[in-house]
């Protein structure tokens, strides 16, 4: 979604429609160039005068805005013909109604959507009559308490409407020191479901607002516009055709240096730049072909050279294996090997043991350790493995053990360490010296020094491991290639 800029007329169109199509014309010259960048709208102000003002204040020279307004009066045929000049200039239309009858002239006029002004933020006969039309509606908060938008907002969403919320300060113009930009976060992390914009009364001159509000992610500007002449003056906080092409550029400029809201994608001159910064992998002893390359005989050092693997590659979820003779003192160089990246896996694991846990509500403390231990590689860690959470080992050990659904933990016994294990959640199958035995949630088996053991669980199962202290040497399987594994294990701290 293009950021939307409405060029807000008010009464600039003096009380001369012919002025007010100038004014029109001279701001779509004015977009020239932006509209790749941009999406525009031009807005208009109604007011059923002769229902807005009380009658007893009609005519009235020595009151400011019932002087302008009734000196500015438009018929509702010349409303319509500025509305067909806007559409005919590309603009979407925004309108906003001061009072109810005004609405119904948005709907008779076709605009698009509709503005509620800070003034009548909160104007609940008003907004009901808004609420009851099929326009998307964009409001400005200016003075507005955070009950009172919560109000507004609920009031809105919950009839289903698409809202804006503007951000504004109603000071004309506004100082640099009281734009309070920053409300513009506020408003996107308290309204996530609203739109969010800048409606903006500063002086016309000043294009860092804008940049500013774009930055802290507004989608929305609003501008009071102006088209200067002999005959009519502009004011302090409204922009003329020169002032807004300023304003569209700096936007354009701000949003280019804010670039993508996703992760963006380095150029390759940034990532040349930062390789050859790193400390290259080179070999410290020779690596055969068709063999993985052990942490032992590698080491890391500046500088590195093209094509060379880094230290910043080189990680416990990932496997190098050799495609070619790579002799000590050489660059590990990325076109001569293979890499297997397991962090997908394990963390697709780790997972599904945090579901088992939950499913079991088995309460596991804060900062434990996660042990995956995959016995053939994580290729094969559904058909065998298990994960060990240690709570604490001392002379004595407690482990709440994780297997999944069709897990099998291959055969094993301890010299020193004698077990005791209970079954916290679901069902598991044991094996103790060969003999099967089936222990469900409650259960509770000891296995003494010796004894060889294996388990299979066909719906997965957590239980509990009391032993002696568990020492990292006294695991014997009966299958030798297991123990000559040394990347059985993948250890986690911060899985939780």
């Amino acid at each position: 979604m293009k950021p939307l800029f409405v060029f807000e007329m008010a009464n600039n169109h003096m009380g001369d429609p012919d002025h007010g199509v100038a004014t029109i014309r001279a701001m779509r010259g004015a977009c020239e160039g932006f509209d790749d960048d941009f999406d525009f709208a031009f807005k208009l102000q109604y007011r059923d005068l002769d229902t807005f003002i009380h009658r007893s204040m009609r005519g009235r020279t020595d009151v400011k805005y019932i002087k302008r307004f009734e000196e500015t009066r438009l018929s509702d045929a010349d409303f319509r013909g500025l509305v067909a000049e806007m559409r005919a200039q590309g603009f979407q239309t925004v309108c906003t109604p001061f009072d109810e009858a005004s609405v119904d002239r948005i709907e008779a006029h076709g605009i698009d959507t509709i503005k509620i002004a800070s003034c009548s933020f909160g104007d609940w006969p008003l907004m009901e009559r808004i609420a009851a039309s099929d326009r998307p509606v964009i409001a400005s908060t200016a003075t507005a308490t955070l009950e009172e938008i919560d109000n507004v907002v609920s009031f809105f969403l919950h009839r289903g409407k698409a809202l804006t919320l503007m951000h504004c300060v109603a000071e004309y113009p506004t100082a640099d020191e009281s734009l309070q930009v920053n409300q513009i976060e506020l408003l996107r992390t308290r309204y996530p479901d609203c739109r969010i914009g800048y409606s903006t009364h500063e002086s016309p001159d000043n294009t860092v607002a804008v940049m500013m509000a774009l930055a802290k992610g507004a989608t929305v500007f609003e501008k009071h516009v102006v088209l200067p002449t002999e005959r009519y003056a502009a004011n302090a906080y409204s922009a003329d055709p020169a002032q807004i092409r300023a304003w569209l550029a700096a936007a354009r400029q701000a949003r280019a240096i804010c670039g993508s809201s996703t992760r963006y994608e380095p150029s390759d001159t940034e990532r040349t730049s930062l390789h050859a910064l790193r400390r290259g992998v080179f070999t410290t002893a020779d690596v055969a072909a068709g063999t993985e390359i052990e942490a032992g005989a590698i080491e890391f050092a500046f500088p590195p050279v093209e094509d060379q693997l880094t230290a910043n590659d080189w990680s416990k979820y990932s496997r190098f294996t050799a495609r070619i003779d790579i002799p000590a003192g050489q660059p590990v160089r990325r076109s001569d090997i293979t890499v297997q990246h397991l962090r997908g896996q394990v963390m697709e694991a780790v997972t599904a043991v945090k579901a088992l846990l939950k499913a079991g509500n088995i309460v596991v403390p804060g900062k434990s350790d996660l042990e995956l231990s995959h016995h053939y590689g994580m290729a094969r860690f559904d058909e065998f493995g298990l994960t060990m959470v240690t709570v604490v080992n001392r002379e004595y050990c407690k482990k709440l053990l994780v297997m999944l659904p069709g897990q099998t933990h291959p055969e094993q016994y301890h010299e020193q360490k004698e077990e005791t294990f209970v079954v916290l959640h679901g069902e598991l199958t044991l094996w103790l010296d060969g003999i099967e035995r089936l222990a469900q949630t409650g259960d509770v088996i000891t296995v003494n020094r010796g004894v060889r053991h294996k388990f299979h669980t066909a719906s997965g199962v957590v239980f509990e491991e009391i032993s002696s202290t568990h020492l990292k040497d006294d695991s014997f399987y009966t299958d030798p290639a297991i123990g000559q594994n040394p990347r059985r294990k993948t250890l986690l701290t911060y899985w939780m």
